[in-house]
């Protein structure tokens, strides 16, 4: 891999900065692939795509299609996630962890410190996952946070 510039890295440091986070979901996939897993021709598949990106649900480049924030949004799926930090018995670690892996979560983390995981997931889902997760054996305590917004 080449090396950055110094006027490559100012570059990056200030897109960073003045960006705004958002949350895209990235498929990298040809159309041709994409429109035989629909079912559709790669003609219709375009036509569907353009309408997309015209409206701001999904970004396009070469070997690459981004769903949006307003894409997310259109299919319920929350921007602003909620975060569950668990405490798991020292013993019961290994055995959790698998049990995670197997349940539907955005995203998942194993961490150091006063807690073992942090997991990400919708917070509309938030109920739902909980009363799963309370069913794997060795949790010593929860904390549920929601977002209320982005900030940056």
């Amino acid at each position: 891999m080449e090396p950055l510039t110094k006027r490559s890295i100012q570059l990056l440091r200030t897109l960073y900065e003045k960006g705004k986070a958002t949350n895209t979901y990235t498929l990298r996939a040809k159309q041709d692939e994409l429109s035989t897993q629909l079912g559709v021709s790669r003609q219709a598949l375009n036509v569907h795509l353009r309408k997309l990106k015209t409206h701001g649900y999904i970004r396009t480049g070469r070997g690459f299609i981004d769903v949006t924030e307003k894409g997310l949004n259109a299919l319920g799926v929350s921007t602003t996630p909620a975060f569950i930090l668990i405490k798991v018995s020292p013993l019961k670690r290994i055995h959790f962890y698998e049990e995670l892996r197997e349940l539907q979560i955005s995203r998942a983390f194993r961490i150091a410190g006063e807690v073992d995981a942090l997991i990400i997931i919708e917070r509309e889902n938030l109920d739902e996952f909980l009363n799963k997760l309370y069913s794997i054996d060795g949790i010593e305590d929860t904390r549920s946070y929601i977002t209320i917004e982005v900030i940056k």
